[in-house]
């Protein structure tokens, strides 16, 4: 019965586990978004929220351990002393991690109106 749960942990898509990770540190209003049909720079933008900088960090520290244990690291991660946005690459998706007030100024939402959201499945 193990094998078949870590078999379908693996078979989990990367940005699914990056939202899983959110999750775990209590990261609010997650959004999923497919770009494939909008843009060819990546496929899926991950947003959401942290109520301060200490969690915005842990959110990014949780992100970073659970897609290393699936043997993925981000090309690059930027803004992660000052905390407001904090940006992970993995290429086929992007993380941004806010605060509530970069959120509301940058409002990624708004700006990639044109994508689709992707409904989180259930854990």
């Amino acid at each position: 019965m193990d094998s078949e749960l870590e078999q379908e942990e693996i078979l989990e898509p990367n940005w699914l586990t990056a939202v899983r990770a959110v999750q775990e540190k209590q990261g609010t209003d997650i959004k999923v978004l497919d770009l494939r049909p909008v843009t060819s720079f990546t496929d899926y933008f991950i947003i959401c929220t942290g109520s301060n900088s200490k969690q915005n960090q842990a959110i990014s520290d949780e992100v970073l351990r659970m897609m290393k244990l699936r043997g993925e690291r981000p090309i690059s991660v930027e803004g992660y002393d000052p905390a407001e946005w904090i940006l992970m690459d993995y290429a086929d998706f992007i993380v941004h991690i806010f605060s509530v007030k970069g959120r509301g100024y940058y409002d990624l939402d708004r700006l990639w109106k044109q994508a689709t959201p992707v409904d989180i499945p259930a854990e």
